[in-house]
């Protein structure tokens, strides 16, 4: 039975671990031909490999979100090597340095807003770029977060970021949907990455009583964000677009 992405021509940023290497697998069990980049080579080439030894087919490069050069770079290389884009998932992404609006750092906001928002922004610019060029038709998730739909305290880069990719999601389907261009982003919750690893310091406890406060009582896996994904890249969801979709195990329901 073929997947629901076959055939599909998608380039995921942020593939080297956490949500990208698990969605980067999900697809290539559903059929896609991958371009696979992140801006820690080691992670890039593990993901790589990881899907090869399962049969799925991709290729991979280095890539800075932040740098033009190198998202167009990514564009290019997908386009030489399969002839074409038809999906993108724009995960790429960093937490930052904690601490209250006052305490951050100037040096910290424009890291944070160039990797997780300027980022998102130039690889929307070449990805619609190359499916105009195409005729039209294609599918763009973009990764927001629950701190992109709600205040967080303590990570006031991030929060702004994540909101301005959930703003530039909507603006970009209401430009593009005449091109059949569909463009989404998924809003994870407490998800269990290195980054969610990095944020409770390694410890059960912190882990315990932040899934507590969740209706499910869990934290969430890669792989469920990477399903959502894949459906929404997907024919499936071919009347949806504009959506900042939470996947979140119901946080923000409360």
């Amino acid at each position: 039975m073929a997947g629901i992405l076959e055939g599909k021509v998608a380039l995921i940023t942020g593939a080297g671990s956490g949500i990208g290497r698990a969605t980067s697998r999900i697809f290539a069990r559903e059929g896609a031909k991958l371009v696979l980049a992140d801006v820690v080579e080691e992670g890039v080439v593990q993901t790589h490999a990881m899907i090869g030894d399962t049969g799925g087919v991709s290729i991979f490069l280095k890539a800075d979100v932040s740098k033009p050069g190198d998202v167009e770079s990514a564009v290019a290389k997908a386009v030489e090597k399969y002839g074409r884009i038809d999906c993108a998932f724009n995960n790429a992404g960093i937490e930052g340095q904690s601490g209250l609006t006052h305490e951050c750092t100037e040096e910290n906001w424009n890291r944070v807003i160039a990797i997780n928002l300027t980022g998102v922004w130039l690889c929307m610019k070449a990805e619609i770029a190359q499916m105009l060029k195409q005729g039209g038709g294609g599918a763009i998730v973009n990764t927001s977060s629950g701190a992109g739909l709600i205040g967080v305290s303590g990570m006031p880069a991030y929060v702004a970021a994540k909101h301005g990719v959930a703003g530039l999601t909507r603006a970009a389907a209401i430009e593009y949907g005449r091109h059949n261009i569909r463009v989404n982003a998924v809003c994870p919750g407490p998800i269990r990455t290195p980054m969610m690893e990095r944020l409770l310091g390694n410890r059960p406890e912190a882990e315990q009583r932040f899934a507590r406060g969740g209706p499910l009582k869990r934290l969430g896996e890669a792989e469920e964000i990477g399903e959502a994904v894949a459906w929404l890249c997907s024919d499936h969801a071919s009347y949806v677009t504009g959506l900042p979709m939470p996947v979140d195990g119901g946080f923000l329901a409360q």
